[in-house]
């Protein structure tokens, strides 16, 4: 892997790591109030989606779709967001993101002000689906890395 000193993702996973493959990784992100957070995450230092060859955009791509897929088929959240900004860490990862309309932020931004307290109870049943969703994932990112997957 190629890394840039100072970089946070060279030098750490950047979450609880989910999966680990020849080119991505994802990890879930421990973030209050948002138990379905997710980023997929390039293992070489690359700021920018632009800097790689189309099959790798693909890849990462696929890798992102995989996340989302489960998300949605565990969690069942109203919204599922996508989002690459890499300003504060320019290293190119995903964000994804399940969104719930009882989440503090919903429908805005989870960096924007919150609009209502956190519902812990409906965050455990969220949290109380993760290993599945996790395994879901897994299975998902070993087929799509498969050759003949």
């Amino acid at each position: 892997m190629s890394s840039s000193f100072g970089c946070a993702l060279c030098a750490q996973d950047g979450g609880t790591l989910v999966w680990y493959g020849k080119v991505l990784r994802v990890v879930h992100v421990e973030e209050a109030g948002f138990p379905g957070y997710y980023r997929v995450i390039w293992n070489a230092h690359v700021a920018e989606f632009s800097e790689l060859s189309d099959e790798a955009r693909a890849a990462c791509m696929a890798a992102v779709v995989c996340v989302e897929r489960a998300l949605i088929e565990h969690l069942q959240p109203a919204k599922v967001n996508l989002a690459a900004l890499g300003n504060m860490v320019p290293h190119l990862h995903w964000h994804v993101i399940a969104r719930f309309e009882w989440d503090m932020h919903f429908p805005n931004a989870i960096w924007g002000p919150a609009q209502r307290p956190r519902d812990l109870e409906q965050e455990a049943v969220v949290r109380a689906q993760l290993e599945a969703t996790h395994a879901d994932i897994r299975a998902a990112l070993v087929k799509a890395e498969t050759p003949d997957g």
